[in-house]
């Protein structure tokens, strides 16, 4: 099924939280665009009216 929104979006900030201070090594820039990438799919996916 993928992410819901809200877990895209707790998903980035803890991985960002955690890399606080830091560039991102090449690898966890990638790790980072897939998140990313699951949370666009997650907004394009949810109904217009919601608000999850």
């Amino acid at each position: 099924m993928g992410w819901s929104v809200a877990s895209a979006n707790c998903a980035i900030r803890d991985f960002m939280a955690e890399r606080a201070g830091r560039p991102l090594s090449p690898d966890e820039q990638a790790e980072y665009e897939a998140l990313l990438a699951a949370w666009v799919t997650a907004v394009q996916r949810q109904p217009a009216n919601a608000t999850d």
